[in-house]
């Protein structure tokens, strides 16, 4: 039994030193990740409101990853124009906040991908007797965050869906966020919507009975977590991949998933730079 025991405790121990090899030197000797983040977007990344303090599944993704990883992790808000820029500068290690992986971003970061999310379209309660489906939202106007790539993909599912079949097209305004858009669209200053659909619960939540989601998703793509092309951003990318998988193996993943109330976007297995 001793042996047995001996043993176990050898293997434990070169387990936790290959994790702790995996991170690179100056992550190491610093005992902490540095992640950019902005606590608006929940329930990825958000304060309490009754505390202020910050919440959400990357926050406590990115807790359980940096513990995974014998380190801290040390938040930083970031605007997220700014996210990319500072991670190639080396002002942050990696980004956790429900970011795309699209081919334009790898062109100067890899991802590793954690969620699957989609375009959403949605409109409100006061409107949503004459508007009952996304093809409701022909000749309407749909707002969506113009930092994000939602704008565009509204424009082309309206030319393929609204155009192509003889209907006016969706006039497109890019908001200045998820929450502007939303405000508007509570005034009917816009008639729809566009939103991540992991966000959709939370906010019916928030809210109750004030948004109604239209159809399903119109796009698919993932979430993920980036690192510079550097040989230091690759070792922390694979260790953080692997800390992510570790997580998914021992229900830690899976758990955050149920308490977010996320399980439309879980993603398994963790894959890199397969967004699209």
């Amino acid at each position: 039994m001793l042996r047995l025991s001996l043993a176990a405790a050898l293997v434990a121990g070169t387990a936790l030193a290959a994790q702790a090899q995996a991170l690179p030197d100056r992550i190491k000797n610093a005992g902490k990740i540095v992640i950019a983040t902005q606590p608006n977007y929940a329930p990825i990344v958000y304060k309490d409101p009754a505390t202020n303090t910050m919440t959400g599944f990357d926050y406590e993704l990115g807790e359980a990853i940096a513990k995974e990883l014998g380190v801290k992790a040390e938040w930083q808000e970031t605007a997220f124009a700014q996210m990319l820029p500072s991670l190639q500068t080396g002002r942050v290690d990696m980004v956790m906040a429900g970011m795309s992986d699209l081919p334009a971003r790898r062109e100067t970061a890899d991802f590793v991908n954690y969620l699957v999310s989609g375009a959403q379209f949605y409109t409100v309660t006061a409107l949503a007797g004459s508007i009952k489906t996304p093809e409701d939202l022909c000749g309407k106007t749909v707002g969506a965050s113009r930092s994000t790539n939602w704008p565009r993909q509204i424009g082309e599912w309206s030319e393929a869906n609204c155009v192509a079949k003889g209907k006016p097209a969706i006039n497109v305004v890019g908001t200045e966020g998820s929450v502007d858009a939303r405000t508007q669209l509570k005034t009917q200053r816009l008639q729809g919507g566009v939103q991540g659909s992991e966000t959709m619960s939370h906010n019916q939540k928030l809210e109750p009975n004030t948004y109604v989601v239209l159809g399903t998703p119109f796009t698919r793509s993932l979430a993920g977590i980036p690192f510079p092309k550097t040989a230091e951003g690759g070792q922390l990318r694979d260790a953080v991949k692997g800390a992510l998988e570790r997580l998914q193996a021992n229900g830690t993943y899976d758990a955050l998933i149920a308490k977010y109330g996320l399980p439309d976007n879980t993603l398994k297995p963790i894959s890199v730079n397969k967004g699209e």
